[in-house]
């Protein structure tokens, strides 16, 4: 939440130029407040856990939000019940004439096909469109945020020689205010095949917020904050590594275990290094959008935002 500080005081100015909200006191006079409108883009195969991850992630701001989940119509769901989905999810048809002031789409286990091999990318080239106009801003996870990368930016993927696995350290650069709070150096679970072609990064107006000498770019952000892209998932539970091991093991797949993730101190044991800052991200976000999105939901349209 912002803070509220009498003209002239003397730490006013030091903390606006690092960008850490304080309102004046007209506006704090005036202000309105209403719920925040969010909506999750669930591509997960198994949505349940998923929405468990998310929600307590999303639960620890102050802010009051309303959580719709949204669901691609053209794929065939087949570890979530029809009955779930149907009670709890909303189709695109029904949200692309209404305006969020937040979005999350998620991840998928689908980095080996072709963007355009998916059987829902046209669908989801739309989403992706719509969300430029109607939403204030919009996180992607770990595919999710691949494929808006190259929807938005034609940042092509990079197809690794074998899975990249388990929990790595990261850097944050300079004190952006996504990263408020963060230790210099944080971790986060990865999970995926592919990565992204950095040069071509490097030539987008995107901005890097943390970077891993080993893995690269993790989290980037558009320079108006419009579009939030994590490389990974803060949101994993502390034995979701684990269990995606064991999975792809049953499947007869050559994945390693996951690295920098059993304890050596504690024979084995996992323990998690990622829940605070994890909590942190979504905090930072959430509040950030709070700031910027406009009281009435429609105006988002007025703004006439573009992709930079």
């Amino acid at each position: 939440m912002p803070i509220k500080l009498l003209d002239g005081f003397p730490a006013k100015q030091i903390i606006e130029k690092e960008d850490i909200f304080a309102i004046q006191d007209e506006r704090a006079a005036h202000q309105d407040i209403r719920p925040l409108k969010l909506l999750v883009l669930n591509l997960m195969p198994n949505k349940i856990d998923t929405e468990i991850q998310l929600l307590r992630l999303i639960s620890q701001t102050p802010l009051q939000i309303d959580v719709e989940f949204l669901k691609i119509t053209g794929h065939v769901h087949k570890n979530t019940s029809l009955h779930h989905l149907s009670k709890f999810y909303l189709e695109f048809s029904q949200v692309k004439d209404q305006c969020y002031d937040a979005l999350i789409i998620t991840g998928a286990p689908i980095e080996t096909l072709a963007f355009e091999e998916v059987n829902y990318w046209q669908e989801l080239q739309e989403i992706m469109d719509w969300s430029q106009t109607n939403v204030t801003s919009t996180l992607h996870i770990c595919w999710g945020a691949q494929a808006s990368l190259y929807h938005h930016y034609q940042i092509e993927k990079i197809r690794y020689s074998k899975k990249l696995f388990g929990v790595y350290s990261q850097e944050t650069l300079g004190n952006p205010r996504l990263l408020r709070g963060f230790d210099d150096i944080f971790y986060c679970p990865q999970s995926r095949y592919t990565g992204i072609d950095e040069q071509k990064l490097s030539e987008c107006p995107l901005t890097v917020l943390a970077r891993s000498e080993e893995i690269g770019a993790t989290i980037i952000a558009s320079e108006n904050y419009r579009n939030i892209f994590v490389l990974g998932h803060f949101e994993y539970d502390t034995l979701s590594l684990e269990n995606e091991y064991t999975r792809d093991k049953a499947k007869g797949l050559d994945t390693l275990p996951p690295a920098n993730y059993y304890s050596k101190s504690s024979h084995g044991q996992v323990k998690n290094n990622w829940r605070a800052h994890a909590n942190l991200l979504y905090h930072n976000w959430l509040n950030d959008v709070y700031q910027f999105t406009p009281y009435e939901l429609e105006d988002i349209k007025q703004e006439k935002w573009t992709i930079t």
